[in-house]
């Protein structure tokens, strides 16, 4: 039995097509294996706070040594890393904003990267400490960033991968939903990118 681990980070809610799509991609991932679960973690409605320097600080501190305070300060951080090592499957919705993801996105990926325990530095470079996973990216775009001139200004589907590849998931698939501003393209934006799920 697969564990999923759907993460939301649209705040637009049921007309969010980054989470229909993600729903989409958890809907074809139950089909494969019913007895799938799903967590759903949606981080609009429980941010994680921004990085500062309480966060830092516990860290670069040695567990042994942490005060209370630190450890409250790196709750979130213990949490989502939790989550992500529970789960075998990764379902991450991005929507793009002004070209890049959503704060709520990168303040969650700013407390799941942690030196010593989801990545490493070694002799030979950085060494991802997250194995084993799959993942998803649905990302749903006003414009079409696949091909021509605007990949350039995608910096949602690069960033995503290459932070997944640091932690060490490397086996990633990104679904991509585009043209919703474009007007002849928008009518079956969605419906194209869930008939390009392959599971």
């Amino acid at each position: 039995m697969a564990k999923i681990l759907n993460i939301i980070s649209s705040p637009r809610g049921e007309a969010s097509n980054s989470i229909k799509l993600a729903n989409a991609i958890v809907d074809k991932l139950r089909e494969k294996d019913p007895a799938a679960a799903v967590e759903t973690k949606d981080l609009t409605s429980s941010p994680f706070p921004h990085l500062e320097e309480a966060h830092l600080n516990a860290f670069f501190t040695p567990i042994e040594h942490h005060t209370e305070a630190n450890k409250e300060a790196i709750r979130h951080s213990d949490e989502a890393i939790k989550e992500i090592m529970n789960a075998d499957i990764l379902v991450i919705g991005a929507p793009m904003y002004n070209f890049g993801i959503p704060s709520v996105l990168k303040a969650w990926f700013d407390h799941v990267g942690r030196a010593g325990i989801t990545f490493k530095y070694t002799a030979n470079g950085p060494e991802g400490l997250v194995t084993g996973k799959k993942a998803y990216i649905a990302v749903a775009t006003g414009g079409i960033y696949s091909s021509g001139d605007a990949m350039a200004a995608d910096f949602v589907t690069p960033y995503i991968k290459t932070f997944l590849g640091f932690i060490g998931i490397t086996d990633v698939t990104v679904v991509r939903a585009e043209g919703f501003a474009i007007p002849g393209v928008q009518e079956t934006a969605l419906e194209k990118a869930i008939d390009s799920i392959a599971i």
